[in-house]
């Protein structure tokens, strides 16, 4: 029954995606009235202002692009030329640095505040008013005070990635059942005993679930704090590219964007899955 859906759903999608294609085809080769090309904007695009042109690359032209990428992935060429590849690792690098660094406060600190109400009181009021601040928000503050771009980006993925799973930490490791708590009781377990063997397996789940919400978080801001620090990176390639007038580049940049954003999700929810217990 599962396999059955499965291959239902995958002809599904491959059938959602040979419309789009054929749309964004249809859209961009000039079928229908297609307005004329902006003469200044088509000489920046090194194009002849031509009517029912579109301005758009169409699917075609994507794809030759992205075999391009393909062949060349880790090309230097200098600052300003690079090959995805080597944008890709950069930021990657920078997201599991930051993200990293989250986990190594974000899942002790949410331990403490799920196991004692008097530190969840305490950190609450703090929790609730850096919480809501937008993490682009701290990179001018992290720049002058790291004065190092790369770090900063870094540390913006810290500070985004840090609280869905210290919230979701805490609330799994507060919502142990009581049950279990007692039993570790009633056999002398010590708190740390309690905590690795009781409380960590039963919030497990939720701990990942923070983490799940984290990685894509994160995934999300780099590309924005690379746009703002510039260098190196997915996200200064897109402004790059957009600098340089090439839409090819910058849909190809937005489509790779997608796929490592689904493939770290991805990996996480395997993870979540693999330490889900049935009830």
């Amino acid at each position: 029954m599962t396999q059955s859906l499965n291959a239902r759903a995958a002809a599904l999608s491959a059938a959602i995606l040979v419309a789009f294609l054929i749309v964004w085809h249809i859209a961009v080769s000039g079928v229908g009235s297609t307005p004329e090309m902006d003469p200044e904007y088509a000489r920046l695009m090194g194009q002849t202002a031509v009517q029912g042109t579109s301005a758009v690359p169409g699917p075609l032209d994507v794809g030759a692009k992205i075999w391009e990428h393909l062949e060349r992935p880790f090309y230097d060429n200098g600052p300003n030329d690079k090959g995805v590849g080597i944008q890709l690792a950069y930021s990657l690098a920078r997201v599991l640095a930051g993200y990293l660094l989250a986990v190594t406060l974000a899942v002790p600190v949410g331990f403490l505040i799920g196991m004692s109400p008097l530190m969840s009181r305490a950190l609450d009021p703090f929790i609730q008013i850096l919480k809501p601040i937008s993490p682009l928000a701290w990179m001018p503050l992290a720049l002058y005070t790291i004065k190092d771009s790369g770090i900063s980006a870094i540390f913006v993925i810290f500070i985004c990635s840090l609280w869905p799973m210290l919230i979701n930490t805490a609330f799994g490791v507060a919502s142990v059942r009581r049950d279990w708590l007692n039993v570790s009781r009633t056999l002398e377990l010590s708190r740390w005993r309690t905590a690795t063997r009781v409380i960590l397996p039963a919030a497990a789940p939720t701990i990942l679930t923070g983490m799940r919400i984290s990685i894509g978080i994160a995934w999300l801001v780099i590309v924005a704090a690379e746009m703002l620090v510039g260098g190196t990176g997915i996200g200064y390639f897109v402004w790059n590219e957009w600098n340089n007038l090439s839409i090819t580049n910058v849909i190809i940049a937005i489509l790779l964007i997608g796929l490592v954003g689904m493939v770290l999700d991805q990996i996480m929810g395997r993870l979540q899955r693999m330490v889900s217990y049935a009830e």
